[in-house]
C-alpha cells in the first residue's frame, strides 16, 4: 500500500469519527427533549457508528503496516476483523432498539411532544444529507483502495441515510394524524433495515476471515490472464485464492513441457504475474512450477516421458 493510500484512509476515517460524534449528541438531545422514540433509536445508531468508526480507523492504520517477522502474509485481517466486530455491534445496537420500541408500544410511556417534532425533523434531514455527504467519500476511498473496514462504514452511513429519511417521513405522519404510536413503529422498521445490514457485513467479514475464496469476478480474470499464454505451458491447475483486507493471495501449478529452459519458465511466470497484477491490485502471486506427466498430447513431452520410463 502507499503512503498517499494509507493517508487517504485515517483522512476519511477522521471524518467519519467527527460527523457520527456531532450526530450522535444531537439526535439523542432532540431525542429527549422531545420524547421521540425513533430519534432516540437513530441516536443509538449514530453511536454505534461512532464505535464503529473508531474501529474502522484503528484497522486501517494497523493493515498499514508492511510484512514483519510476526505477520509474514501482512496485517490486512485487522481489517476483516474490524468489519465482523462492527457487524456485531449493529446487531447489538438493534436489539437495543427493538427492545425500547416494543416496550413502549406495550407499557406506554412518555408520549412524544408533537409540537416540538418539528425540531426532530430537521436533524433528521440534516443528519440524512450529511451521511450522505461523507458515506459517498468512504465509498470512493474504499474503493479506490479495497478496505473492508471504510466499505463497512460507509454502508453504516448508507443505511442511516435511509433510516434517518424514513424517521423524518414519520415524524411528518405523526405530526399530521397525531398518532404517536407510529414512533414505535418506525423505530422497529429502522432496527430491521440495520439487522439486515448487520447480516451482509459478518458474511463478508468472517468469509475473509476464514479465507474464503476470491470473487467470481477476480477468479475469472485469472483464469483468462493465465489461458493467455496456454501455447507456452501443457497445464495449470490447482488455483487457490484468498482475501487478507485489501490484500488477495493466489496459487497455482503450471506445468511446462519437458524442453523449456528454467530461464524460459521463468520469464513465463514473471508475465503472468505482471498481467495478473495489473489487472487486480494489491495481489500476491505463488506459481508452482511442475514437470509435464506425459498426458499433454505434445510429440515432445511424450517423447521424453517414455524415455523416463
Amino acid at each position: 500500500m502507499t503512503k498517499t493510500d494509507s493517508q487517504k484512509k485515517k483522512n476519511v476515517a477522521r471524518l467519519s469519527i467527527c460527523s457520527n460524534a456531532f450526530l450522535t449528541v444531537s439526535k439523542i438531545v432532540t431525542g429527549i427533549f422531545t420524547g421521540s422514540v425513533s430519534i432516540i433509536s437513530e441516536g443509538i445508531h449514530s453511536g454505534m457508528d461512532l464505535l464503529a468508526s473508531f474501529i474502522a480507523y484503528f484497522s486501517v492504520k494497523k493493515s498499514a503496516i508492511p510484512p514483519d517477522e510476526d505477520h509474514a502474509f501482512g496485517h490486512g485481517k485487522y481489517e476483516d476483523a474490524s468489519g465482523l466486530i462492527e457487524a456485531l455491534l449493529i446487531v447489538l445496537a438493534a436489539g437495543i432498539i427493538i427492545w425500547e420500541a416494543i416496550s413502549k408500544l406495550i407499557r406506554g410511556g412518555e408520549e412524544v411532544s408533537v409540537d416540538l417534532l418539528y425540531i426532530g425533523m430537521i436533524v433528521m434531514g440534516f443528519s440524512a444529507l450529511m451521511n450522505f455527504i461523507v458515506s459517498q467519500n468512504l465509498m470512493r476511498v474504499a474503493k479506490e483502495t479495497d478496505s473492508i473496514a471504510l466499505e463497512s462504514d460507509a454502508w453504516h452511513l448508507r443505511t442511516d441515510v435511509l433510516t434517518s429519511a424514513g424517521v423524518f417521513a414519520g415524524l411528518l405522519i405523526i405530526q399530521i394524524t397525531h398518532l404517536t404510536w407510529i414512533d414505535s413503529v418506525i423505530a422497529v422498521v429502522v432496527a430491521f433495515f440495520i439487522l439486515k445490514e448487520a447480516y451482509s457485513l459478518i458474511r463478508r467479514s468472517f468469509g475473509n476471515l476464514m479465507d474464503e475464496s476470491l470473487s467470481t469476478d477476480d477468479i475469472s480474470k485469472i483464469d483468462e490472464i493465465i489461458s493467455r499464454h496456454e501455447a507456452e505451458y501443457t497445464n495449470y491447475h490447482g488455483l487457490k485464492t484468498r482475501k487478507s483486507g485489501p490484500d488477495k493471495f493466489i496459487e497455482f501449478h503450471l506445468m511446462m513441457p519437458h524442453k523449456t529452459s528454467l530461464t524460459d519458465a521463468h520469464d513465463l511466470v514473471a508475465h503472468i504475474r505482471d498481467e495478473i497484477e495489473s489487472e487486480i491490485p494489491r495481489i500476491v502471486i505463488n506459481v508452482h512450477l511442475d514437470p509435464c506427466d506425459g498426458r499433454c498430447g505434445k510429440d515432445e513431452c511424450t517423447f521424453v516421458c517414455k524415455l523416463r520410463e
